[in-house]
């Protein structure tokens, strides 16, 4: 490792990290097969450092991480690998989940395990889908779209900036809930008109 490398720790590389992460989904966003190739070896650096990290720590190293992935899969895909018959893409999700469940032990809330450090969006929705697939979910989507203009009168109403805040939130989580039943990905719907808007607005300039 380079003397830069060797004064990184886990935390260090956090945030640089995430960045990669972020360009690597940029990549996927403008369909642009070199892009992802060059911030795919970017997140692999990143994966590797942290793993060499790691293994100098005596906590694991890359070959421990390869390890875990297969054996993940393989127990995750029962339908594949082993005897189990699925009749559907839902059922292989559920059972996926299930599995995911046992494998953890969780005994508390199905919800804990999903990152907190995601964007807002995206963890808004992996939050509603969780839960729907539990059965709490709206019947209809004309169900939700009356809750958002429920929402929407509230925010009218709102009297001071703190309900303000709130009433946005909930505005806010309400349009996700739709869009998640209608099978689009909030985050990258507003990702895309944030890149939509860049482009109007720079032809204009």
């Amino acid at each position: 490792m380079a003397p830069l490398d060797r004064k990184q720790t886990h935390s260090s590389l956090r945030e640089t990290f995430l960045q990669e992460c972020y360009e690597v989904i940029e990549a996927l966003d403008e369909n642009d097969a070199q892009k992802l190739r060059e911030e795919l070896g970017d997140l692999l650096l990143h994966i590797v450092l942290q793993a060499q990290i790691a293994s100098e720590a005596n906590e694991f190293d890359i070959g421990d991480v390869i390890e875990g992935i297969n054996k993940k899969l393989i127990h995750r895909h029962p339908h594949v690998f082993g005897e189990q018959k699925v009749k559907d893409v839902e059922e292989v999700l559920h059972n996926w989940e299930e599995l995911k469940r046992q494998e953890k032990g969780v005994t508390d809330s199905m919800l804990n395990s999903v990152p907190k450090s995601l964007p807002s969006l995206s963890y808004s929705q992996e939050v509603q889908h969780r839960v729907a697939q539990v059965g709490f979910d709206w019947k209809t989507d004309e169900g939700v779209i009356e809750k958002l203009a429920e929402e929407v009168g509230e925010l009218k109403r709102a009297g001071n900036e703190k309900e303000i805040s709130e009433e946005y939130g909930d505005l806010l989580f309400t349009i996700v809930n739709i869009a998640r039943r209608q099978g689009v990905d909030a985050e990258v719907a507003l990702r895309e008109a944030n890149r939509k808007f860049r482009r109007r607005f720079q032809y204009m300039e």
